[in-house]
């Protein structure tokens, strides 16, 4: 089993933290499809999103928070 680290997703997603953060979504999106569509290894989901996300197989869109208005 590959270990991957928050170097390696640095170098696709820029900071180490930004990484983190983009796979981390990718796993709570791959939680939520149905048991059919979730890919069929045997690894955790967090691996899954940090190993598609080291690959460049994720493609992701950083947009601005929204204010709320006090």
């Amino acid at each position: 089993m590959k270990i991957y680290t928050p170097t390696e997703a640095a170098r696709q997603a820029g900071n180490k933290y930004l990484g983190v953060l983009v796979a981390a979504k990718f796993a709570r999106h791959i939680n939520e499809l149905p048991r059919e569509r979730i890919m069929a290894k045997e690894q955790k989901l967090t691996t899954q999103a940090l190993e598609a996300l080291v690959k460049g197989e994720l493609q992701y869109k950083i947009s601005r928070r929204r204010r709320s208005e006090a």
